[in-house]
């Protein structure tokens, strides 16, 4: 569909504006994310692949139309291993505004309960975040390439 391409503009009430260009995986990166899947419910995946698959998953969570890091820190997922997982991959600008953020685990699970300045101060950081999901499907390629030999 044409308007899949289009960016976000995204509005937080915490009163910052930016763009964010929704992530495009090719069709290899596709490919291979649904075989994992699969594998993934019949056996263990190495390393790698979990790497790969919760890259892939925690993108879909930290949807820019959602609550973006403060979701992600109000979910049961393990949050050290995505963090690593992130790390793996060399998307340092990524690990760097999940660490950042991971204060928000400690606040109310209500968005609105943030004080001005945490607002302003996790609109921030996900700005950050949202810039460096540019370099991510290039990211995603090479590691795919270098560790997991495809």
């Amino acid at each position: 569909m044409l308007l899949d391409h289009l960016p976000v503009v995204l509005q937080f009430s915490r009163g910052m504006t930016f763009e964010h260009k929704p992530i495009e995986w090719d069709d290899e990166i596709t490919m291979l994310i649904e075989e994992l899947e699969e594998k993934a419910a019949d056996g263990v995946l190495t390393r790698q692949e979990r790497g790969l698959m919760d890259v892939v998953e925690t993108m879909q969570l930290l949807n820019p139309e959602g609550d973006g890091l403060h979701e992600f820190w109000h979910t049961p997922l393990n949050h050290r291993r995505i963090i690593h997982s992130f790390d793996m991959i060399g998307a340092d600008a990524i690990v760097d505004a999940l660490n950042a953020s991971q204060w928000c685990q400690t606040r109310n699970a209500d968005l609105d309960q943030y004080s001005e300045t945490e607002g302003e101060y996790l609109a921030g950081i996900e700005e950050e975040l949202y810039e460096a999901l540019g370099e991510l499907p290039d990211l995603v390629a090479e590691f795919i390439e270098d560790e997991i030999g495809r």
